[in-house]
């Protein structure tokens, strides 16, 4: 009994890390595509780089939350290409850490 439980919980963490993985890909692009925050942009293509490397998602979490806050602000300035829908889903990935 206790392997499954364990093994339901481990899923669920690496599902989380896809998550942050998936959400982060789709943050770097879209901050590319609006030539915004280039320091932001090296950033996560260095967290993601690391997450590949050693799967510690700590840094992908930091970045995401600095990018909900660029995002939000973008989104009050009425900046094209920014949605609600990426916004609700780095902060739906945020609250599942």
């Amino acid at each position: 009994m206790a392997k499954v439980e364990t093994k339901s919980k481990g899923a669920a963490k690496k599902k989380g890390s896809n998550d942050i993985v998936s959400v982060s890909e789709t943050i770097l692009n879209k901050l590319k595509d609006l030539n915004l925050e280039p320091g932001l942009q090296s950033d996560i293509v260095w967290c993601l780089g690391s997450y590949h490397h050693d799967h510690n998602p700590v840094g992908l979490y930091e970045k995401a939350e600095h990018a909900l806050h660029l995002f939000k602000a973008e989104h009050a300035k009425k900046t094209k290409g920014i949605t609600i829908k990426i916004i609700t889903d780095i902060e739906k990935v945020l609250k599942a850490k």
